[in-house]
């Protein structure tokens, strides 16, 4: 068996532990530099507000509706993950963390020891008491099909306790025809279109397709979906996999018209980047370097250009990248534009240790206890405590987020304090 574990609602969650007056008041949480929507409580769902939908189109709605409107704060965010999973590790010893807010646990064998219902429902109870976050919960014998459960559980909290447990093959169709096709996970607008056309409109219906239009039309991706929601066990929980690229992309506050401004931002997604490749122990072989105008302002002169940098070695110094990355910019930036969004995509990784020498270029060897040492006290005393002379001293992003809440969690100065009397 396995169990899905959804956060519900989970970025307008977080900010609602250290503000219970939010309940019931709709929420929307906006992306870098308050752009978009990103996330929605139900209640602001109810009003509308779409997915992606530009703040500053519902500002005016946002007003009327008492709407409570925050910029994205992923540290914030990214501690309650953490501490929500922690306690999810104390249930089983196999635990998929698929992203921020969802993770699979592996129950094989706890069927006979435990009633997984009960057990779905202590999971939330102790996640909500000791982290404030309400979870849904679906078990089911597949991925595919605790996917389903934990969708049931979500969109009926009052009869299910928050938990849902496939463990038959009445409820196991009975979930399949209630479940919309374009809502099975896994199944994008593509192939939601090209099995519309062939009269599917339940995740019940698809299963009854032969095996061979399956594998012909959505590949033998689509053929595991079909077993694993058939209740055959096709897909098993993935091990973490370091990244084949790792990029750091930007929107900035502002027009940059200087190769300055934008060597600094350069300069910084570079660095940012090397401190993720040592993470995963990893060196990278060539980088890219985009920059592109604001195509928002149609009445000026477009401009969006990348460079792909071929480094004669292997690295992953956080000055090695910065020096590559800026090479690439001199060779791409153009005056008379102005520019709205940059990045560093980094590529081409080796295992650390084992890079290939060469006869003239290689790595400073210097720079491998300098990153581990600027690396620690980074981890010790915040993020970009030590960075470079051509990185911005005085902020690390240069972001709007005239929106954004205490990081309770993360940041002593945010600490909640409260008056006894």
């Amino acid at each position: 068996m396995f169990a899905l574990i959804d956060c519900n609602n989970f970025y307008a969650s977080c900010e609602r532990v250290f503000r219970p007056d939010l309940n019931g008041v709709p929420i929307v949480v906006l992306s870098n530099n308050d752009g978009c929507v990103i996330a929605r409580s139900n209640e602001a769902k109810t009003l509308g507000i779409p997915m992606g939908a530009p703040a500053f189109q519902f500002e005016k709605l946002f007003m009327e509706h008492g709407v409570q409107v925050f910029s994205a704060n992923f540290s914030l965010y990214g501690d309650m993950s953490h501490r929500v999973m922690s306690i999810l590790g104390e249930y089983s010893p196999e635990i998929e963390i698929y992203s921020i807010d969802e993770a699979f646990l592996k129950l094989e064998g706890f069927d006979r020891y435990f009633n997984l219902q009960e057990y779905g429902e202590g999971m939330g109870k102790k996640v909500k008491k000791w982290t404030g976050i309400p979870i849904s919960v679906g078990i089911a014998p597949t991925k595919a099909l605790a996917k389903v459960a934990n969708r049931i559980a979500k969109k009926f909290p009052k009869q299910t306790q928050g938990a849902y447990v496939i463990d038959s093959e009445e409820k196991r169709i009975k979930a399949l025809k209630w479940l919309k096709i374009e809502d099975v996970w896994g199944i994008g607008r593509q192939h939601a279109k090209r099995l519309f056309a062939q009269k599917v409109s339940t995740a019940y219906d698809f299963t009854m397709l032969p095996d061979e239009w399956v594998k012909k039309h959505m590949s033998v991706i689509g053929l595991r979906l079909k077993h694993d929601l058939q209740g055959i066990p096709t897909l098993d929980l993935e091990e973490v996999q370091s990244k084949k690229s790792i990029a750091t992309t930007r929107t900035f506050e502002e027009d940059y018209t200087e190769l300055e401004q934008l060597s600094e931002r350069i300069s910084t997604f570079a660095f940012t980047c090397s401190e993720k490749l040592r993470k995963q122990g990893s060196c990278c072989k060539s980088l890219m370097v985009f920059v592109r105008s604001n195509i928002h302002k149609d009445n000026l002169p477009q401009y969006h250009r990348s460079i792909v940098i071929q480094m004669p070695f292997a690295s992953n110094s956080g000055i090695e990248l910065s020096n590559f990355a800026l090479l690439a910019l001199r060779q791409i930036f153009r005056h008379g534009y102005r520019y709205k969004k940059a990045g560093v995509i980094i590529q081409d990784f080796v295992p650390e240790g084992e890079e290939q020498l060469s006869l003239f270029d290689n790595r400073d060897l210097r720079h491998i206890p300098l990153m581990k040492a600027v690396d620690f006290i980074n981890k010790t005393y915040g993020q970009q405590k030590v960075r470079l002379a051509s990185q911005d001293l005085k902020r690390v992003w240069k972001m709007k987020q005239e929106r954004l809440s205490p990081r309770y969690t993360t940041k002593l100065d945010d600490i909640i304090t409260i008056q006894l009397h």
